[in-house]
């Protein structure tokens, strides 16, 4: 059956069901409101499909995460992250001739206006990361204005090569505008480097390298970071991807609508979730390090304290990011050798947790921000700095969607309501009040 019928009003309204390539299946509610002048009420849009997307697969009740077909967890072995840029972006993995011509467009991008340094400086040392990064974000629009391109046979072409600059600019900038807000809140000089030696890489020397001292790359840290971002990479429709295609659909700048998302991914139950990890393990350490008594409030339900990186509201099973990152992250610990008591604590908290009934009943399994708050911490990145990490691996799946969004040419978004206010009342001078 290809459809449903709805009766209203002793009137029955055929509405078709629409069918994705992995058997998903919605119900089109495009002619909802002109044949029954009904909508929807759905808060939180958690029943309602925006959109078709090519981009990624995500089944929730299986533990299942794919970018453009390819499973997250051979993507995040086997590749790269500029290759997953890539994939998400453009549809395919790159051939070489391709990654190599991407790598060497992003270098001689790799340059941001000395003006914008200026602004990094007008923020006080108090701001939140994740502000400056949103509003540098935002500022590159006026350093890299949007071209008016006229109509004409060659359009198409000359709109596919703009489309691919501004695409390009962004991959080269934002790594560097991530590194400038961590060295000027650490006090160090502020750098460019070079992504011929691989973007990766790249980020790593500048977000650690050191004045005066010669950068020694460690292979662990990098690898545990290109997982990391890979995993980041894109989520289906989430908070800040729905937020960067609506924003998009008004013909906003690419540059603009990833400015938005950065801002909506900066909230505590979104992006900034790994910070809470943190902020949670650090309560617990004040409080003696006494992780049974905190596994006694998190299953009383009178209890305000929540376990921060446990379960998911998208995955009913272990989230497969967690399961990857999880051996990344103790790598990372044994590599470093480091002996700190905030990841003593979250070693313990996971390990009671995954033996705990109540929890694996549940299936309330360690997430992927409990593992990523880890490894951050191990790299002594402060904890304002984990979401502007989430956000740099974000960068991709917020491109690649606002580029679909774009080719599809998607309506303008604007969402209907029910308005539960005062009905008409008369205006009254204020002496009449």
């Amino acid at each position: 059956m290809n459809k449903i019928e709805i009766k209203h009003n002793n009137e029955v309204f055929d509405l078709p069901i629409v069918k994705g390539t992995e058997n998903e299946t919605g119900i089109n509610i495009q002619q909802l409101r002109s044949k029954t002048n009904l909508i929807t009420l759905d808060p939180g849009f958690k029943n309602t499909g925006s959109c078709k997307s090519s981009i990624t697969f995500l089944d929730g009740e299986n533990g299942i995460l794919r970018y453009r077909g390819y499973s997250i967890e051979s993507l995040a072995k086997n590749a790269s992250f500029l290759e997953v840029a890539y994939l998400l972006i453009f549809g395919d993995l790159p051939l070489k001739n391709e990654l190599d011509k991407l790598t060497n467009d992003i270098q001689d991008n790799a340059i941001i206006d000395e003006d914008l340094k200026k602004i990094l400086d007008s923020f006080p040392r108090s701001a939140h990361p994740m502000g400056i990064l949103s509003s540098l974000t935002s500022a590159l629009i006026a350093f890299n204005p949007e071209k008016k391109i006229s109509l004409s046979n060659s359009y198409k072409n000359k709109s596919e090569i703009f489309l691919y600059n501004t695409i390009v600019k962004l991959l080269a900038k934002i790594p560097i505008l991530v590194s400038w807000v961590h060295r000027r809140r650490k006090g160090l000089s502020l750098d460019y480097g070079d992504f011929r030696n691989g973007y990766v890489e790249n980020i790593t020397r500048m977000m650690f390298q050191l004045p005066n001292q010669t950068y020694v790359q460690n292979n662990v840290v990098v690898n545990a970071m290109n997982k990391l971002l890979i995993l980041h990479a894109d989520h289906e429709q989430n908070c800040s991807t729905s937020t960067v295609r609506i924003v998009g659909s008004s013909e906003a700048s690419l540059f603009a609508s990833v400015s938005a998302g950065i801002s909506a991914l900066w909230g505590r139950l979104h992006g900034g979730a790994n910070q809470a990890v943190i902020e949670m393990l650090e309560a617990i350490k004040n409080d003696n390090g006494d992780i049974k008594k905190y596994m006694i409030k998190a299953k009383d339900k009178s209890d305000p304290f929540r376990l921060m990186g446990f379960g998911h509201r998208v995955y009913k099973n272990f989230d497969p990011r967690a399961k990857i990152i999880k051996i990344a992250a103790h790598e990372v610990l044994k590599d470093l050798g480091i002996n700190d008591p905030i990841l003593e604590i979250a070693k313990s908290l996971e390990k009671e947790a995954l033996d705990d009934e109540y929890f694996t009943s549940r299936k309330l399994y360690p997430n992927v921000d409990f593992y990523s708050g880890i490894i951050y911490k191990a790299l002594n990145i402060p904890k304002e700095m984990f979401t502007v990490m989430f956000a740099l691996g974000r960068v991709p799946g917020w491109i690649a969607h606002w580029r679909e969004m774009r080719l599809n040419n998607d309506p303008i978004g604007r969402p209907r309501q029910i308005y539960i206010g005062e009905e008409f009342r008369e205006y009254k001078k204020i002496s009449e009040r």
